[in-house]
């Protein structure tokens, strides 16, 4: 292939797409206290899961490297990639659009494009999917751009949290806020769209599934679908058959949420990333 895609290992993506399209994944760090593990490759998602309540720090995470990713843009270049397009979680949840830009600049091997996705999880993921398809196709780096920006008018991620003790432990909310909130048992529920993250409250965690198809069903018709999980497997397939009747034909994509991002909402996450039918 004349472009390369590369993303991070926040996109969530099976590993049978990344394989089959050649996606270059960089792994994020998960740190518990002064032990460092590269997601998915020193820890799996399960054994994240199943050590997250046993940790005896809460888990933080880092970006890899400038150095890092500029060694893998160098190494596509030696594989023979023309152009390289690097496709990453949002900025305003992550700096590794930054650290992957200032490594663009600096590579002269190969010319590099960041690419902001504006998204999480598989709503990243559906976004390097459609890259990588593009690319092995032929397109350049600027028809794959127009086509990203499209999709992701259309692309939304919805999840509903178990707990606010991890958003609260890793700073990412106001901890009175977060307090008052487990002890109203309000279950949070997380949306994300065009690079905004939003959010509402809703009391029980019935309530909070009630929502999640309430939200999937007013976005439909979809071209695709995908459903994710932090160790609520079985609560994740419930919702699943609940909204069978308007999900798109096909595979529909089922994925333990990644650590970087389970590190900081904490397990029994239950959500889903749709794109919008044109």
């Amino acid at each position: 292939m004349t472009v390369r895609i590369v993303t991070d290992s926040t996109c969530d993506l099976p590993a049978w797409v990344i394989s089959r399209y050649g996606i270059c994944v960089v792994p994020l760090y998960i740190n518990v206290g002064s032990q460092g593990y590269l997601d998915g490759i020193d820890m799996t998602r399960d054994e994240f899961y199943t050590k997250l309540p046993t940790f005896p720090v809460q888990p933080t995470t880092a970006v890899p490297s400038m150095q890092k990713f500029r060694a893998i843009y160098d190494a596509l270049a030696d594989e023979g990639a023309k152009e390289v397009l690097s496709i990453h979680i949002s900025t305003s949840l992550s700096g590794i659009v930054n650290v992957a830009q200032v490594a663009a600049r600096e590579t002269a091997s190969v010319p590099v494009t960041v690419f902001d996705s504006r998204q999480l999880s598989l709503g990243t993921g559906f976004l390097v999917e459609t890259a990588a398809r593009l690319a092995q196709a032929g397109s350049r780096v600027p028809e794959i751009l127009a086509e990203l920006n499209e999709q992701i008018k259309r692309t939304r991620v919805f999840a509903a949290l178990e707990t606010l003790r991890f958003l609260r432990r890793s700073g990412r909310m106001n901890s009175v806020v977060s307090t008052i909130g487990e002890l109203l048992q309000i279950k949070p529920l997380l949306k994300m769209y065009d690079g905004k993250a939003s959010a509402e409250r809703v009391r029980t965690r019935n309530h909070a599934m009630q929502r999640l198809v309430e939200l999937l069903r007013e976005f439909g018709p979809y071209e695709k679908v995908a459903l994710f999980h932090s160790d609520a497997a079985a609560r994740a397939r419930e919702l699943l058959q609940e909204v069978k009747d308007i999900l798109p034909d096909g595979e529909i994509w089922f994925q333990q949420l990644n650590p970087a991002l389970g590190a900081h909402i904490g397990p029994g996450v239950v959500g889903f990333a749709c794109v919008s039918k044109r």
